[in-house]
């Protein structure tokens, strides 16, 4: 895994554009952008990062309801386009979206929405950043790289988001500390390891994204908040 102040590029790769029980240690009154319809309160959540690096099982592992996929399987013909080294046995990828549903409490629920990995579907995050309360952005430490487009993406939007590692069997672990100082990641931004496969795991993940959400939220109202006190 490089270190990499130097090997995060500046711009060239940026974007263009279940179970049924109820997730518990949510904070109770989250902050941030939100849609409401039916008296349900709604946060909206990303789940973005390279290609193969887990999203779809993420979204799938923590979702109480059958999660919505649009996966197609590869072909020859995208051999040349999608980058398979780490993940040769991967069959197929998901070309819009992934969507799941987890209720908090009674009126209050988190939507998923889990990006596509590849270059070619760039032009989509732009309409799915849209009203998003925050963002997971899922790596691997085998193509740590696959994750710079992502991580930019969210800093340049000013989009709250944590880092979750996935672990994948026989890859070498890594410290957050460590992590994060490849990433380049502003200071403060959570790295967590994971497993997206395992609810459990996926539940941490999310509590914690709410949670700096919330922080981030928070310091933005009063900064706004500050200057007009001290102006009045």
């Amino acid at each position: 895994m490089g270190s990499a102040h130097s090997d995060r590029p500046s711009g060239r790769h940026h974007p263009a554009g279940g179970p049924d029980r109820p997730i518990s240690r949510w904070p109770s009154a989250p902050v941030g952008p939100v849609d409401q319809s039916d008296s349900v309160l709604a946060l909206k959540i990303l789940v973005a990062g390279g290609f193969g690096v887990g999203k779809t099982t993420l979204v799938g592992a923590v979702s109480e309801i059958r999660p919505l996929r649009t996966e197609e399987r590869l072909t020859e013909a995208g051999r040349g386009v999608d980058d398979l080294d780490g993940v040769e046995r991967k069959s197929s990828t998901t070309v819009a979206m992934d969507f799941g549903r987890i209720t908090i409490r009674e009126g209050l629920a988190v939507y998923l929405f889990g990006t596509p990995g590849q270059d070619r579907f760039w032009f989509l995050w732009d309409e799915l950043a849209q009203g998003a309360l925050g963002a997971v952005v899922l790596a691997d430490t085998r193509r740590l790289t696959d994750c710079f487009p992502a991580v930019d993406f969210f800093e340049q939007r000013g989009i709250p988001f944590v880092v979750a590692v996935n672990r994948f069997a026989g890859t070498r672990e890594y410290g957050p500390d460590e992590v994060a100082r490849a990433l380049d990641l502003d200071p403060g931004t959570p790295v967590l390891l994971c497993d997206a496969r395992q609810r459990a795991s996926g539940k941490e993940v999310l509590i914690n994204l709410v949670e700096h959400a919330g922080r981030v939220h928070a310091a933005r109202l009063l900064a706004e908040v500050s200057p007009a006190a001290a102006g009045s």
